[in-house]
């Protein structure tokens, strides 16, 4: 017998009759009430009986014709529960500031002049080249004519249509305004060999502010080789982009033919790059170095 007709055979069952000795007048009104209430919970009863076997006939029809799959609950629970946890703003927390990239702008300029770009390997590259160098001692300078040796300065070597001095000016100087498609006449330089801050305005009084030095100093190259060049060769030296620097007017005045066993820029940051541009153009133009001379490029290498 199964648990539902069970249930309905128990529900149905007569109740028997409540033997008990008859109680005195005085309980009669007691007893009334009891049997009136039994009464009741027996039709309580029997209609849940009644309602718990139509649920569960609807429920086995309902199963048997398909309109519930077996994984019907399982698909409302979830959908129910993402409905509920749905937000209007994201969870996420806002990315740190402090995890931001770091500001380009605050990398150093590669193209500051005060600042040297010499790196390990060109320094490494610039000993190397220095030891293959002759080290001799220096030649006489007698009979050393700037123009007559290295030719007008500032001649168009390049061919370009505009001189030497005015294409190093517009290479290092910044701001510049020109006068005509080469002439600079104004700019601002800062100088590689001390740091300061030049404004250049062309003049006769003004001009001589801001100077070209050759890195390797004519007179010098004459007495370490030159002698042995050919006039154009000599006339190449002296308008060679990487022997020339728009520099302050002090630091060229102070320095005149010297080497590196006499001078060296004041801003030692830069020396590196300096001596490694020393070392290149006399490598270029087959020039020597003197023992002091290469001992003090040695040195400003060593450290770099």
């Amino acid at each position: 017998m199964s648990e539902v007709s069970a249930m309905i055979v128990e529900a149905t069952r007569p109740v028997p009759p409540h033997h008990c000795t008859t109680a005195p007048p005085h309980h009669q009104e007691f007893h009334a009430p009891m049997t009136s209430r039994r009464r009741r919970r027996t039709r309580i009863s029997l209609t849940s009986v009644l309602v718990v076997l139509a649920l569960a006939v609807g429920g086995y029809a309902l199963d048997a014709t398909g309109v519930l799959g077996p994984n019907a609950d399982a698909a409302a629970g979830p959908t129910a529960v993402a409905t509920a946890t749905v937000g209007t703003e994201s969870d996420a927390p806002e990315p740190s500031r402090a995890s931001s990239p770091t500001n380009p702008t605050d990398a150093t300029d590669p193209t500051d002049p005060t600042v040297s770009t010499s790196t390990d390997t060109d320094a490494a590259d610039a000993r190397a080249l220095l030891a293959t160098l002759p080290v001799k001692g220096k030649a006489a300078g007698t009979g050393y004519d700037r123009t007559g040796e290295f030719g007008s300065a500032w001649i168009d070597v390049d061919h370009n249509g505009c001189d030497t001095r005015n294409d190093v000016l517009a290479r290092d100087l910044s701001g510049i305004v020109r006068q005509g498609p080469c002439k600079v006449v104004t700019g601002t330089l800062v100088s590689p060999y001390t740091g300061a801050t030049i404004d250049f305005v062309r003049g006769n009084t003004t001009s001589t502010l801001v100077q070209i030095d050759h890195v390797v100093a004519l007179e010098n190259a004459w007495r370490t080789g030159a002698q042995q060049l050919s006039q154009s060769e000599r006339e190449a030296l002296a308008n060679d982009p990487s022997n020339l620097f728009a520099v302050d007017g002090r630091s060229n005045s102070q320095k005149r033919s010297g080497d590196a066993a006499t001078w060296l820029p004041a801003n030692k940051a830069f020396r590196c790059t300096y001596i490694e541009h020393q070392v290149s153009v006399k490598a270029e133009y087959r020039l020597w170095v003197a023992p002091a001379e290469r001992d003090a490029m040695e040195r400003v290498l060593g450290a770099c």
